[in-house]
C-alpha cells in the first residue's frame, strides 16, 4: 500500500525491527482509516516480539530527547512522533487472548500475527500492513475487511456470539462504528447482539458512556440510537425515562407525536450545527419529562405542563447513572433543559423588551446555544409552520442582540453588591440585604432602572427607605 511506503514514520519503525531482527506490522483502526481516506493519528504497531523494546529501539531513531510511555499492565509502549503530523504510536507484542465468564478483561499470552488478528473485533479492524523489507507496504487481510468496507459491512471475525459474550463491550462498539462510518452492521452480526445484550451488566458505565458520547458526536447520532433500540441494547444502558418517550397516543381524535423519534430529531438537527458534546445531551434530555407530565384535557388535548422543570430536576439522577461529570457540565445541560421552551413561547407572542431581558438574565453565557437548542426542536412536518417560527426566532435573535447592546445582562452581575447595601443601611448581613438585592434586579429586568451603579444606589436608597431604612448618609 503506497500510504505506507511513503511515511517516513514508518520505515523508521521498519529499520528498528529490521535490527532486532522480529517482524512488525500496522494494525486495526490506521490501516481502516488510511483505506477510507479519513483522518488518523493514532497507530497500533505489533511486534511478534517484546513490543516495548521496538518502542524503545525506535524513540532512540528519533532523537535522545523522545519519551516512551510504558504502561507493563497491559504490555504496551506509547510513543510520540513529530513528522508532518502529530503521531500518538502505541507499540504491543502479537498475543493471543482467552476469556473467562464473568470478566470481559483476558487471558493473555504471547502469539502470532494470526493470533492477533484472531482477538480483533471486527473484520475492518484486523487488517494489517507488513512493514518487513521483502514485503513492505502488504495488505494481510484473513477475514476480508477491505471488501466488507466496500460493502459498508461491520462484522466480527470469528463468531459473533463469542466475540459478544467475551468482551460485551465490542457490542457497543459496532454500533458505534456503524454510526460513525455509517455502516451497516452484518445480518448474523447484529442479531448476535441481541442474544448476548444482558452482557453488557458486566462492562463498566464509564466504558459503556464513553462509547456513547462517541456515539453522541457522529454526524449522525439518530443512527446509533436506532440501532442501540432495535438491538435491546438501549434498555441496559440507558434511563428507562429514555424509552418511555416512545409511542403515540389518542383519544377523542387527539393525538401527540411520538416524543422518542422527535427527540432524536431534534439531536439530529442540532448535530448539524454544532460539536459542543453537551449541548447535544441537552438535546437528547429536553424532553425527558413528557412521559411523566403527560395529560389529556378534553379542551386542548396532550399537555406536558412543567415537563422542562421536572426534566432539569432528573439531569442529575441520569448523570450519575451514567458516571457523567456532575459539575459545571451537568448544570449546563440542566439549565438548557429548563430554558428550553423560554425562546419558543417568546417566539409565539409579541417580545417585550423585559422578557427578553429575563432571558438574557437567566441564560446568561449560554443564550447562544439555548437558541440553538430552541431551533433545532422545530420538527414539524408543516413546512409552513417551521418557516414561521425560525423566522419569528430571527427576530427574538435580533432583540437579544439589541437588549444586549443597550443593557449588558449577558453573564450579569449586580451592580450593587451585599456590601454596598450594609454599608448605606449600617446592617449586618440577613434577609433584607437578599430582598434589596432581588428588588434592584427585577427593576433592571423591567427597565425601570439603567443596568449601572448610579441608577442602582438610587433606587437601593429608595427601596430601603420604604422598608424603613434609614441610610447612613443622605
Amino acid at each position: 500500500m503506497k500510504q505506507f511506503v511513503d511515511k517516513p514514520v514508518f520505515k523508521l519503525i521498519a529499520e528498528a525491527a529490521d535490527e532486532m531482527n522480529v517482524a512488525v506490522y500496522v494494525i486495526g483502526g490506521y490501516v481502516r482509516d488510511v483505506i477510507m481516506n479519513r483522518d488518523c493519528v493514532d497507530i497500533d504497531i505489533v511486534a511478534v516480539g517484546s513490543g516495548i523494546e521496538l518502542a524503545k529501539k525506535f524513540a532512540k531513531k528519533i532523537g535522545p530527547e523522545t519519551r516512551v510511555n510504558v504502561f507493563k499492565n497491559f504490555g504496551t509502549a506509547m510513543v510520540r512522533y513529530d513528522g508532518l503530523l502529530q503521531w500518538q504510536i502505541e507499540f504491543v507484542g502479537a498475543r493471543k487472548e482467552s476469556y473467562r465468564k464473568n470478566s470481559r478483561k483476558p487471558v493473555v499470552e504471547d502469539g502470532t500475527l494470526e493470533d492477533d488478528q484472531n482477538r480483533r473485533d471486527f473484520t475492518i479492524n484486523a487488517m494489517a500492513v507488513s512493514l518487513q523489507k521483502n514485503d513492505f507496504g502488504k495488505l494481510i487481510d484473513p477475514f476480508g475487511g477491505l471488501n466488507d468496507i466496500k460493502r459498508k459491512i461491520i462484522r466480527t471475525p470469528l463468531d459473533p456470539d463469542i466475540t459478544f459474550s467475551d468482551d460485551p463491550l465490542r457490542m457497543m462498539r459496532a454500533i458505534r462504528f456503524a454510526t460513525q462510518l455509517g455502516f451497516d452492521i452484518e445480518e448474523k452480526t447484529f442479531e448476535a447482539i441481541g442474544r448476548n445484550v444482558e452482557r453488557i451488566k458486566i462492562v463498566s458505565k464509564e466504558r459503556i458512556t464513553d462509547e456513547l458520547n462517541k456515539i453522541i458526536l457522529a454526524e449522525k447520532p439518530s443512527y446509533g440510537f436506532k440501532l442501540l433500540d432495535l438491538s435491546g441494547l438501549l434498555k441496559f444502558i440507558f434511563p428507562p425515562q429514555f424509552q418511555e418517550l416512545k409511542g403515540t397516543e389518542m383519544i377523542d381524535g387527539k393525538g401527540h407525536k411520538d416524543n422518542f423519534s422527535h427527540t432524536l430529531k431534534v439531536l439530529d438537527n442540532i448535530s448539524e450545527k454544532t460539536d459542543n458534546l453537551w449541548l447535544r445531551w441537552a438535546a437528547l434530555l429536553h424532553d425527558i419529562a413528557k412521559p411523566v407530565t403527560k395529560k389529556f384535557d378534553p379542551q386542548t388535548g396532550w399537555t406536558f405542563h412543567s415537563h422542562e422543570f421536572i426534566g432539569a430536576k432528573m439531569v442529575p439522577s441520569i448523570f450519575r447513572m451514567l458516571k457523567l461529570p456532575l459539575h459545571e457540565k451537568m448544570k449546563y445541560v440542566q439549565k438548557l433543559v429548563l430554558l428550553h421552551l423560554r425562546p419558543i413561547i417568546l417566539a409565539e407572542s409579541h417580545v417585550t423588551d423585559s422578557a427578553i431581558r429575563r432571558l438574557l438574565f437567566d441564560a446568561g453565557g449560554d443564550i447562544d446555544d439555548l437558541m440553538l437548542l430552541c431551533e433545532a426542536d422545530i420538527t414539524s412536518k408543516n413546512k409552513h409552520k417551521v418557516r414561521k417560527f425560525l423566522e419569528n426566532f430571527k427576530l427574538v435573535r435580533q432583540k437579544l442582540i439589541d437588549i444586549e447592546k443597550k443593557d449588558n445582562l449577558r453573564n450579569w452581575q449586580p451592580p450593587i453588591s451585599g456590601e454596598v447595601i450594609m454599608k448605606a443601611f449600617d446592617l449586618k448581613p440577613g434577609k433584607v440585604i437578599g430582598e434589596i438585592k432581588t428588588a434592584i434586579r427585577e427593576a433592571i429586568i423591567n427597565g425601570h432602572i439603567k443596568n449601572d451603579y448610579e441608577d442602582a444606589h438610587r433606587f437601593m436608597l429608595k427601596k430601603g427607605e420604604e422598608l424603613g431604612l434609614k441610610p447612613t448618609e443622605k
